[in-house]
């Protein structure tokens, strides 16, 4: 059954302007005299430099964040379907916070205002699930973890990416008495994870690789239910755990302590890439292109919000994941960069760098061009 979308009116009125135009990015700064009088800060940003659509909304001081005013909606114009409502079928199992821009979209109306009537298609967590449901022709788009596409992708998936929708969300966890404070202090040792073909394994081994260490050979991968990771750190079995938000976010918090991060893949350079990223199953891109660029500018507002709005993106979201607390999911998606989505020739240039490391890695194989590959898999739908 479709999930029906609320209306968002009790938002600002959106900021309108040309595709990538129309979106804060991260040259904004605000007006100084906005800052000095304490005037209205949404109205008094100027917008800086577009780039593509790969965009930042300006860095509002912490005092300023949470006034009304400042939670503006962004609006992409592009050409939306006409006539009825268009009939969108999204891949969505609701259990990564980080995914929160997805049912932002649809219950704060975005999906709606770009003449879309989408209905979640309910997988049961893994993307093994969601790629055979879009190759299946039984949804049409989906968002999932950018390392969980590449490798399909590489075999000739027919998706294409329209835009990343975030950073952040995958973390590496050490015991705080074992004297482990980089990476690299993990060779000859074991780290953990829920999937040894999942994308925590596959980011900490580009990382591993940075540091030169072999990821196959110097470290020990074991794998646990996700719910014993932390009870396996704390019993020694592993010496690290390696997981993604929700799930390790909680394990930290929970432990009182005794469980610590030490990398993250927002560590060093990662901090300017991005994780997530929207697929879209190229018959439908080919079929309509005003449908994919309409679904994808959605996504994208929608990702501008949850930077906007955590504590309301995280009211959103916590009916998907009704044992946590609003405020620890608020918490966590701070902790992403949900401000940083990038598009067009902007994702291009992140997806090269990730593929050249899962190359690296050896993820993929080093046959594989990284300029052809991420040529081939990313769509502009605003050209």
């Amino acid at each position: 059954m479709t999930e029906q979308a609320k209306d968002g009116a009790d938002f600002a009125p959106p900021v309108r302007g040309s595709a990538g135009q129309g979106l804060l990015n991260r040259r904004s700064v605000l007006s100084s005299a906005a800052v000095t009088f304490g005037l209205a800060i949404a109205a008094g940003a100027k917008i800086g430099e577009a780039y593509g659509v790969g965009v930042r909304l300006p860095d509002l001081p912490p005092e300023f964040r949470d006034f009304p005013i400042c939670r503006a909606s962004t609006r992409i114009d592009v050409p939306d379907p006409k006539g009825p409502p268009r009939k969108i079928r999204f891949a969505y199992n609701g259990t990564g916070i980080c995914t929160a821009a997805v049912p932002v979209a649809l219950h704060r109306g975005y999906f709606t205002r770009h003449n879309l009537d989408v209905e979640f298609v309910q997988l049961a967590g893994s993307i093994d699930q969601m790629l055979q449901a879009l190759a299946t022709d039984k949804a049409d788009a989906g968002v999932s973890m950018a390392l969980n596409w590449l490798k399909p992708l590489e075999g000739g998936f027919d998706v294409k990416l329209t835009t990343g929708m975030h950073g952040g969300c995958t973390r590496l966890l050490v015991h705080r008495d074992s004297g482990i404070t980089d990476i690299a202090q993990l060779r000859g040792r074991s780290i953990g994870v829920s999937n040894l073909a999942g994308t925590p394994r596959h980011f900490f081994s580009v990382m591993l690789a940075d540091k030169g260490l072999n990821p196959d050979k110097d470290v020990e991968w074991r794998e646990f239910p996700a719910d014993l990771l932390p009870v396996a750190l704390q019993r020694g079995e592993v010496n690290a755990l390696a997981d993604s938000d929700p799930a390790v976010w909680l394990a930290r918090l929970r432990s009182n302590g005794e469980l610590v991060e030490i990398a993250s893949n927002l560590s060093g350079d990662y901090a300017n890439l991005t994780c997530c990223v929207l697929g879209i199953r190229a018959s439908l891109l080919r079929e309509d292109r005003a449908v994919a660029a309409a679904l994808t500018a959605a996504s994208l507002e929608a990702a501008a919000h949850v930077a906007a709005n955590p504590d309301d993106a995280a009211a959103v979201f916590a009916p998907y994941t009704p044992k946590v607390p609003v405020g620890e999911l608020a918490a966590m998606l701070r902790s992403h960069t949900h401000d940083h989505h990038p598009a067009g020739d902007e994702l291009r240039k992140e997806l090269v760098r990730i593929i050249t490391d899962l190359k690296r890695a050896s993820v993929l194989r080093q046959s594989t061009d990284p300029n052809k590959f991420a040529a081939r898999i990313v769509e502009n739908v605003f050209d």
